[in-house]
């Protein structure tokens, strides 16, 4: 087996020398041709630097810096809020909201947070077209945080009474975060009460015989009797 093996490794470097040397005869025959592809490559390289150094950097800090200065808003909004009066709260809600909403223009990755921050806002703000518009332009990558904001997109069409549309998200929310044991009860939950208002019932039913089965622990350590719900829907039929 190793005379094998050596056999293949020399015929291997033979075969790489042979390459080598036709590619070295070649060299000298395309002595022009390859020195403007090399002048080719160089502006390439160049322009790739200049777009990374002079365009996109500055960008993303720009956007980086911008959604740093919407955050400061949004802390001192979420720490203040229980102390102003309703004017004065609803000013410095919408305040935020169009801070997030501006850092969201400069796109990158802090353009995208501040999309999905302008979603939180604005559904805290009772503007739910808003926070939608920004929660389906958001890119969702990850798995906890893309859930979540699916959902949140469900909550806006539930209240903006769209209940199938709501459902469909609570679905997609679900399956992005992989039955996650924290997050995939929650979300059924939300489902459960959607199907509960369209009279669904044997849907709702359905979800919390799965409720039951794959996350008990969930209802115990938050006070929800599944089986009581469970009997509640299969009445309901």
């Amino acid at each position: 087996m190793a005379k094998e093996n050596n056999q293949e490794t020399r015929t291997a470097l033979d075969d790489i020398n042979d390459s080598l040397s036709r590619a070295e005869l070649k060299v000298q025959d395309n002595k022009k041709v390859i020195m403007w592809v090399s002048v080719a490559v160089a502006a390439l390289v160049a322009l790739v630097l200049i777009y990374i150094y002079l365009i996109r950097r500055p960008g993303v800090d720009n956007a980086d810096k911008n959604v740093g200065l919407a955050d400061n808003k949004a802390l001192m909004y979420d720490y203040n809020s229980g102390m102003l009066s309703d004017s004065a709260r609803a000013a410095a809600l919408t305040d935020v909201v169009k801070a997030y909403e501006a850092a969201a223009e400069n796109g990158y990755d802090g353009g995208n947070r501040a999309k999905l921050m302008t979603a939180v806002y604005a559904y805290e703000q009772g503007d739910y077209e808003k926070a939608l518009s920004m929660l389906k332009d958001y890119d969702r990558t990850d798995n906890i945080i893309g859930a979540t904001s699916k959902a949140l997109e469900g909550d806006c069409y539930v209240n903006l009474d769209k209940f199938q549309e709501a459902i469909e998200c609570y679905k997609e929310a679900l399956k992005i975060s992989e039955d996650n044991p924290m997050l995939a009860p929650y979300f059924l939950l939300k489902e459960a009460t959607v199907q509960r208002e369209l009279k669904n019932f044997a849907a709702e039913a359905e979800i919390y015989q799965t409720l039951l089965d794959k996350y008990p622990q969930y209802g115990e350590e938050n006070g929800i009797d599944f089986e009581k719900y469970l009997a509640r829907a299969k009445a309901s039929k």
